[in-house]
């Protein structure tokens, strides 16, 4: 689950309006060149429109992480503003997991779906799947403003063209209790040692490989990690062997952000992985809590709005965040050397068993 409601939202890239302006077309290439160097997706010569349509078919349904399109909360006027000026109604479809996501817009949304909020690890599931379609910048008003990060990530922009636009994201924090630890931990180290058996916590996530592989490229460099996510065999089998090695010292693993958020403030858990979001909902408590990124770095999510078949932080702190995309076969030297994801999810099941 990614909620953004209140003081829990991170950082957004823009609004629910914003996101709209991209949905007109379902409703109803680029300029910026990057993303990642790979074997063309199935759609990648579908063109996208040049001009907004006149007229739209009245209806666009959404998959979104929980919060991102909600009536109740802040982002009220967007949605209500964005029917009455398009006259295009919204249904929404929560999804809280990025498995989830993948399979709703299965064969391009089953005719049922028009865009989903996917985050980086679902992306190019999506894309090289066929259920996404390119979709053009130049109709987006406010993208030059976005982050130069941003502008074609390598998990929603492929060979130059774009599959979708990234609106939301944040980092993998590490979440500590400061009575416990009254001195912020600097390494990710804490959530691997022993003397914190029983009192850890991370997500039931087959894409935490990445944040174990993250934290070997600097414990162990003679591993040669370069990136998280592209990983030989040698390399996947030493992360999944930390995880395991890790696996008493969990007190769960847990689903979604209200889950951790209860495990730290029942103290059933001390320290964990989580995302800003359960520290803001701590934090706002009253409750003794604080997050870091440690030495290592992090991984982080950027969730892409995508169509089917304007941050304030500075732009050296994305240096220090490796952001979710799914594991592919292809390495980025263009060998099939790398674990695909579907490795990582038998993987994570035998670690979490």
């Amino acid at each position: 689950m990614r909620s953004t409601e209140g003081p829990a939202v991170w950082v957004r890239l823009g609004t629910l309006a914003a996101a709209a302006l991209i949905a007109v077309t379902a409703c109803g290439s680029n300029a910026t060149t990057g993303g990642s160097t790979a074997a063309q997706p199935p759609t990648y010569n579908i063109k996208p429109p040049t001009t907004m349509p006149t007229k739209g078919e009245g209806a666009l349904s959404l998959i979104d992480w929980p919060g991102y399109v909600d009536r109740t909360n802040w982002q009220t006027p967007s949605v209500a503003s964005f029917e009455q000026t398009t006259g295009c109604k919204l249904s929404v479809k929560d999804a809280n997991t990025s498995d989830e996501m993948v399979t709703l817009m299965k064969d391009g949304g089953g005719g049922q779906y028009d865009m989903v909020s996917a985050s980086g690890d679902a992306d190019l599931r999506l894309i090289y799947g066929g259920d996404v379609k390119p979709m053009n910048t130049d109709l987006i008003p406010d993208f030059k403003s976005f982050q130069t990060y941003f502008k074609a990530p390598p998990y929603n922009t492929i060979n130059g063209i774009h599959y979708g636009i990234s609106l939301q994201w944040g980092p993998n924090t590490l979440l500590y209790n400061t009575t416990k630890f009254p001195t912020a931990p600097t390494s990710w180290s804490v959530i691997y040692d022993p003397a914190n058996t029983g009192l850890v916590t991370v997500p039931d996530n087959p894409i935490q490989i990445a944040d174990a592989a993250l934290y070997l490229s600097k414990s162990k460099p003679s591993l040669g990690i370069k990136d998280p996510y592209e990983l030989t065999k040698s390399q996947f089998d030493a992360a999944v062997a930390l995880l395991h090695q890790q696996r008493p010292l969990i007190k769960k693993y847990w689903p979604d952000a209200g889950t951790e958020i209860s495990l730290f403030q029942n103290k059933d858990v001390f320290v964990g992985a989580a995302w800003p979001y359960q520290t803001n909902t701590l934090k706002a408590n009253g409750g003794p809590f604080a997050d870091t990124i440690p030495s290592e770095g992090a991984t982080g999510w950027g969730d892409t709005w995508m169509l089917e078949y304007h941050a304030d932080a500075p732009g050296s702190y994305f240096d220090t965040i490796k952001f979710w995309k799914t594991p592919i076969a292809t390495c980025a030297d263009g060998s099939q050397n790398c674990i695909p994801y579907a490795q990582w999810q038998a993987a994570w099941t035998t670690i979490t068993a």
